[in-house]
């Protein structure tokens, strides 16, 4: 989710980000029971019910649903969209990328990560954007350090997306993660290296690069929140909660049990 809302950023004690770990790992399980039931013929609204019921399950509750008057747990984004689809009943199918958003909260912090899932026979050229996307997110944590300003990080991202021929959503970007889902600062997914502010110990932040295959551009449909790209072509997303700890990034999400089901280690 990338709506914000305008505050000054603040920063987190070690007791906080311990809680805010525990609450993106609600998220990380329910990623992960989700990757089980992924495939050819399942739809979004029986992929959100899971989520749904688990999530309650950990004595959480859901983060999204709700929120900003959002009707769903999950926000699945298929192929072309890049953000925010609402859960429908239209089966998936072979070759599909399933965006996969969620949000928790668990003693009063949220998770709020993301995972980009492959059905069945992807197009190779499909499969190249979703290994850049995410190692655009990697390559944007990689420069959560004290050393380093907010911009370092979308340089990162734009910097790797832009040198494989990709368009960068300008119109949506990362968060301050918390007690609420929206703080400051901003984080986009471009930006000037050595500009904006100091990064600090203590910043919980989420990062989530949205990449296209084609421009940039990005339309909203007429839901009022399925986000898709201009031009038609796929794009892909993912997401993690970072805690800028001892002056580095911690990542306080995980992919693991996403890779425990599909049998890949990243």
């Amino acid at each position: 989710m990338s709506f914000l809302s305008r505050h000054m950023i603040l920063y987190k004690t070690k007791e906080e980000i311990a809680l805010m770990r525990d609450a993106a790992q609600v998220v990380s399980r329910t990623l992960g029971l989700i990757a089980k039931y992924m495939r050819e013929g399942v739809t979004p609204k029986e992929l959100d019910k899971m989520a749904h019921d688990y999530i309650l399950s950990q004595d959480a509750t859901p983060g999204f649903l709700g929120l900003y008057g959002c009707p769903s747990t999950l926000l699945i984004s298929v192929n072309e969209q890049v953000v925010h689809g609402l859960p429908t009943e239209r089966p998936l199918q072979d070759g599909d990328i399933v965006s996969v958003d969620c949000g928790a909260v668990y003693k009063g912090y949220y998770g709020d990560h993301a995972y980009t899932f492959q059905i069945g026979n992807v197009d190779p050229a499909v499969k190249k954007l979703l290994k850049v996307t995410k190692e655009c997110l990697y390559k944007g944590i990689e420069q959560c350090t004290v050393s380093n300003r907010l911009e370092d990080i979308g340089w990162a991202i734009q910097s790797h997306a832009e040198a494989n021929g990709y368009g960068v959503v300008r119109d949506l970007v990362g968060h301050g993660l918390g007690k609420t889902l929206h703080e400051e600062p901003q984080v986009p997914n471009y930006g000037r290296r050595g500009r904006g502010k100091k990064i600090q110990n203590g910043l919980t932040i989420a990062i989530e690069p949205m990449i296209n295959m084609g421009s940039e551009k990005v339309v909203t449909l007429e839901d009022n929140w399925t986000i898709v790209t201009a031009d038609g072509k796929p794009s892909a997303h993912f997401e993690h909660d970072i805690a800028i700890v001892d002056g580095a990034p911690e990542i306080l999400s995980t992919f693991d049990y996403i890779y425990d089901v599909l049998g890949q280690d990243d």
